[in-house]
């Protein structure tokens, strides 16, 4: 678990730091790689859903500290861009449900309407705000039904931002962003000699140090997953860098935004074979794994065991604790539901919006074997002598 000074230390960081922050300056001392706790590799992964959102304001960098506390294997995360070139944490491609902007008179006159996916979408873009402008907002619980005091108490954060919160935890957390929009952010951001969105996340990644096929000692040092629902996207990164990614899936009656192709399509044996040229997992909305119906599970379709028989992962979306989220077969229980997903349908990853959750849930069922416990208590005795003794 992350300690209090560490997540000072990270605070400051944002506060002081920011996006400027030179990545040449994190030092070997600082990040201390080689003595951290391990990420683990032994068990299904943790994605933190835009961090601990179900507690906190989503994609903040509370949200993001309060998830690696809470035992977080990946922190997840949504790339967008400012009108101004700048990449940031944030889902929607409008600020409306998460943000304070509709209270701000001052930027009453930036509504517009734009086309998103085939639809006409009217509020607040992201895309018509700077940098600056973005960081006077305040961020806010996107349901009603959690936690509002949080409330206005914590801005938007960029790309580097988030970055430096898994770089400076106490143990080794991965990272897991999303080319979010790549169509729309393309259509209405413009960079300098031609570059494109896809071109400015990788160089941020690489800038930072995240390299190296899954389970490589580079990927190890710094775990990363690149994902997105735009297949042409992750192609066109492949091309970039050999890191791992996902490739998202949405409800059966959404078409890729960029390829215009159907679920039907992008979930048959032939496109599943092709896209894995390019990545390494697929990511699910669960309800298109196991069809529902009056809010009972109905009869698991063979994804899972398509895509895994193409040595392809699977880290399906969206797992939440609240009733109005749990299908009825689980009794309210949502350790129930991971029991199912993990144990009977046998899934490499899920992402949550209640890591702590699922992290109890694991170390109950699955905790970190005897002898790895062993192991690290004596690396971690090691490197104390090692650092008591000037090394």
């Amino acid at each position: 678990m992350a300690s209090s000074w560490h997540i000072c230390i990270t605070v400051l960081v944002l506060l002081f730091g920011g996006s400027k922050a030179n990545p040449a300056a994190l030092s070997h001392s600082q990040l201390d790689v080689n003595r951290k706790k391990p990420l683990q590799t032994f068990r299904p992964y943790n994605i933190a859903h835009r961090g601990s959102n179900g507690e906190l304001p989503e994609e903040t960098a509370a949200a993001y500290l309060r998830a690696i506390e809470e035992g977080a294997d990946f922190i997840e995360t949504d790339i967008l861009a400012s009108k101004d070139g700048h990449l940031i944490c944030f889902h929607d491609v409008t600020l409306d449900a998460t943000t304070d902007v509709a209270n701000r008179t001052k930027f009453a006159h930036r509504k517009r309407t734009y086309e998103v996916q085939g639809a006409k979408v009217t509020g607040w873009f992201v895309v018509d705000f700077t940098l600056k402008e973005l960081k006077s907002l305040r961020g806010k619980q996107r349901f009603s039904f959690r936690d509002q005091r949080y409330n206005g108490k914590y801005q938007i954060i960029t790309f580097e931002e988030y970055i430096l919160i898994a770089l400076y935890a106490d143990r080794i957390v991965g990272i897991y962003p999303e080319i979010k929009n790549p169509v729309f952010i393309n259509q209405h951001v413009k960079w300098s000699n031609g570059k494109k969105f896809e071109d400015k996340f990788v160089e941020t990644l690489l800038r930072y140090g995240y390299k190296g096929a899954y389970m490589s000692e580079d990927w190890l040092r710094q775990p990363l997953f690149i994902q997105s629902f735009a297949p042409t996207s992750l192609i066109y990164v492949s091309n970039m860098t050999n890191s791992p990614k996902v490739f998202l899936i949405d409800d059966t009656n959404t078409p890729t935004q960029d390829t215009n192709q159907s679920y039907y399509e992008i979930t048959s044996n032939a496109y599943l074979a092709f896209i894995r040229n390019y990545v390494i997992g697929i990511g699910p909305w669960k309800d298109t794994i196991v069809p529902t119906k009056d809010n009972y599970l109905e009869q698991p379709t063979d994804l899972v065991a398509r895509a895994h028989a193409l040595n392809l992962q699977v880290h399906p979306y969206t797992f939440r604790n609240e009733n109005s989220y749990l299908h009825f077969n689980f009794h309210q229980d949502p350790y129930a539901e991971y029991e199912y997903w993990l144990n009977e349908i046998g899934v490499d990853g899920l992402f949550t919006d209640f890591t702590g959750s699922l992290h109890k849930y694991q170390e109950w069922t699955r905790p970190y074997p005897k002898k790895q416990k062993k192991a690290e208590a004596l690396l971690h005795e090691i490197a104390t002598m090692l650092k008591n003794n000037g090394y």
